[in-house]
């Protein structure tokens, strides 16, 4: 009877641990490499999901909300608009001016005090603690801050500030708040600090030598500017003067840029498009002027 040789024993034994160990760690490897996955799949899809059943939420809130119900988040928003140096409330859309004399007091009414400083600090922090303009749902004003952000390269929360100051400024002259937005966008694409070959500036691209009087107001003088509440507020009035003289908001789009003859290069059409696109993406229905 042969002896088996210990070496070889020895080799053979050392072969199998080796297979063994070998299958174990491509097992191993086989299941953390499907734990990776699904948990970066959850992670991808939660978030998404749990947004999504919070949208729905909201809007169910709002649609099954009694008359005469204030939603507490909203009762918290009263300090943007004085941020914003608004002296008293915005007249209610559904309400008429009597006459010219009347809306012309609103209009005074609602501007800021003479050599009012605006903090455009005030509405960043209201905008980062998740603040908005009464009126809009937070699916609504989220929808509209991210596709400002993500278009124009700004930071949200600056996104936010700029859509809460339209949407208030708006409010003032019964105009939409997302004409203002698209305005914006067309003439400086968010850049507070643009300025144009004939001296336009501002996120509005506002003429201050031509509307030196409409920054009296402001302590800064013409300067304000380039604060985007300031600018935003004169660009408003001029755009509002221009569609009460045209009679239309393509008429006043035209007199905004300047144009005098039958055609205005494309810009109305511009503004009006871009304004399509942040209704659809916001959600918001477009408010007729």
């Amino acid at each position: 009877m042969a002896v088996a040789d210990p070496h070889s024993l020895l080799v053979r034994s050392l072969r199998g641990a080796s297979y063994r160990l070998s299958e174990l760690v491509y097992v191993s490897a086989v299941y953390l490499g499907i734990a990776v996955l699904v948990s970066g799949t959850l992670a991808a899809i939660v978030p998404s999901l749990r947004e999504q059943a919070r949208q729905i939420h909201e809007a169910l809130v709002v649609a099954l909300k009694p008359d005469g119900f204030q939603d507490q988040a909203f009762a918290t928003l009263g300090n943007i608009e004085n941020d914003l140096f608004l002296p008293g409330k915005a007249p209610d859309a559904n309400v008429p001016a009597e006459d010219e004399q009347a809306t012309d007091q609103a209009e005074q009414a609602s501007r800021p005090p003479a050599g009012a400083q605006l903090s455009f600090a005030l509405a960043l922090r209201a905008s980062e603690a998740g603040q908005h303009v009464p009126g809009l749902t937070n699916a609504q004003a989220q929808s509209l801050r991210s596709y400002i952000a993500r278009k124009y390269r700004i930071a949200y929360s600056v996104a936010g500030a700029l859509v809460n100051t339209a949407f208030v400024v708006a409010r003032e002259r019964n105009m939409d708040p997302q004409l203002i937005l698209a305005v914006i966008a067309i003439e400086s694409r968010y850049n507070p600090y643009a300025e144009s070959h004939v001296g336009a500036q501002g996120l509005m691209q506002v003429m201050t030598k031509v509307h030196k009087d409409k920054f009296e107001v402001f302590t800064d003088g013409p300067i304000a500017a380039l604060n985007p509440i300031a600018n935003i507020r004169v660009g408003t009035q001029i755009l509002y003067d221009c569609i009460k003289r045209r009679g239309s908001v393509e008429g006043g789009l035209a007199c905004y840029v300047g144009a005098t003859g039958p055609s205005d290069g494309g810009y109305g059409a511009k503004v009006l498009a871009e304004r399509r696109r942040i209704a659809l993406a916001s959600g918001i229905p477009i408010k007729a002027n």
